[in-house]
């Protein structure tokens, strides 16, 4: 499917105005084609290559994204490097930025793919790394259906944002769509006690996810960006695919409105 890639500047309240990349599915001969809209967030670095190459994978599957950038209360648009000033520029204002900045950005970014005339209204979120956190967050909102997190960090810590005391994790219960959590085992920003306490949550919040672990992934790992050796395509496209079969299945068909628990399961082979 081919992509129109475009922007957005729209004004905030907390920083300035926030620029959102829009990467939009194009059919010849379809001018009133609608899609489903996803917000992809971005990691610390802001909309780079890496983050905009896995934006154009998901629209190239029929979905219009909308990719904000964070740090719009402390500079451009434009991306951080892959290296220690840009690294440690992303890490300060990633603690900076006020929590409540970080869900009018995702409120603001749902509510342009929704004022879009192309989108048909079913909203999915995802991410990476700070991202992954912020589609966690972003799923608190009723209007997303489904969101897959990457490696989302600081969640088990409660450590996002001014103060470093974010409420992620008691605000589980308020995801009300299906999510996908994924981690490798290697990745040592997220602890595997800090994976169990985010696994436990959501069991506790009766929420419908689920929850991989990938043995030799690194922090990172959907990243084709070399420059930190974690980059797994095979790995990178496995999950890939998980994001397509749950956005496939939650947003793109009309399912109607969910009834029940998914019914008994029977013990028998």
């Amino acid at each position: 499917m081919l992509i129109v890639e475009s922007h957005t500047d729209v004004p905030t309240k907390h920083g300035g105005d926030m620029r959102i990349f829009l990467f939009t599915p194009s059919v010849p001969d379809y001018p009133k084609a609608k899609f489903p809209g996803v917000v992809v967030f971005s990691e610390i670095y802001q909309v780079t290559g890496p983050v905009q190459r896995f934006a154009r994978q998901i629209a190239g599957h029929g979905y219009i994204v909308a990719a904000p950038s964070s740090y719009h209360g402390f500079t451009g648009p434009e991306a951080l490097a892959y290296d220690g000033p840009g690294t440690d520029k992303g890490n300060a204002w990633k603690i900076e930025k006020q929590v409540a900045s970080y869900d009018e950005d995702a409120t603001l970014s749902i509510d342009t793919l929704l004022g879009l005339p192309n989108c048909n209204g079913r909203i999915g979120a995802t991410g990476m790394c700070l991202g992954g956190h912020l589609a966690f967050r972003c799923a608190f909102d009723r209007r997303v259906l489904a969101s897959v997190c990457y490696f989302a960090t600081d969640i088990h810590s409660a450590t996002l944002g001014e103060g470093q005391k974010d409420d992620s994790l008691q605000r589980v219960k308020d995801i009300k769509g299906e999510t996908a959590m994924i981690f490798g085992k290697r990745d040592n920003h997220v602890p595997p006690a800090g994976r169990d306490a985010i696994r436990q949550a959501l069991v506790n919040a009766n929420v419908t996810f689920s929850f991989y672990e990938l043995a030799w992934a690194q922090h990172a790992f959907i990243r084709d960006e070399l420059s930190k050796g974690r980059y797994d395509p095979a790995l990178a496209g496995i999950c890939f695919q998980i994001l397509l079969e749950m956005f496939g299945r939650t947003l793109s068909g009309d399912l109607g409105p969910r009834e029940g628990d998914g019914g008994e399961v029977e013990d028998v082979c």
